[in-house]
């Protein structure tokens, strides 16, 4: 299992041939409190740097990226029924979809936990 970060503050799980995909510790400590969750319909292809998802806070509303073009396998219903889990476990059980990887080199262009964090400071 590997852990990567894009700079617009999602995080992968890679798992074989499947990411799963979710937004950072730190990006929802800048959104504020996590009201709505819009996700990606399963079976759906998405390009990379497609807008994915919608995430919403008392502040401000924000798109989820695709880091990696695939197609989804799997989404969150969690997150969409109970949205306050992304600022509580914003990178475990508040994973937003999985996606079956397109091409793997895509990974190549992301950070690991080191450079995210340099990235974040």
């Amino acid at each position: 299992m590997t852990i990567l970060y894009t700079s617009d503050h999602e995080w992968l799980r890679i798992e074989g041939d499947t990411a799963t995909i979710g937004i950072t510790d730190y990006a929802q400590s800048q959104l504020g409190d996590v009201v709505f969750v819009e996700l990606p319909k399963v079976g759906r292809t998405l390009k990379k740097a497609e807008a994915a998802a919608v995430v919403e806070s008392v502040k401000a509303a924000s798109d989820v990226y695709a880091p990696v073009s695939g197609e989804v396998l799997a989404v969150n219903d969690a997150v969409t029924a109970e949205p306050s889990l992304v600022n509580s476990d914003a990178q475990d059980k508040a994973w937003f979809f999985k996606l079956k990887l397109a091409d793997k080199s895509e990974l190549g262009g992301l950070m690991d936990e080191a450079a995210y964090k340099a990235h974040t400071e």
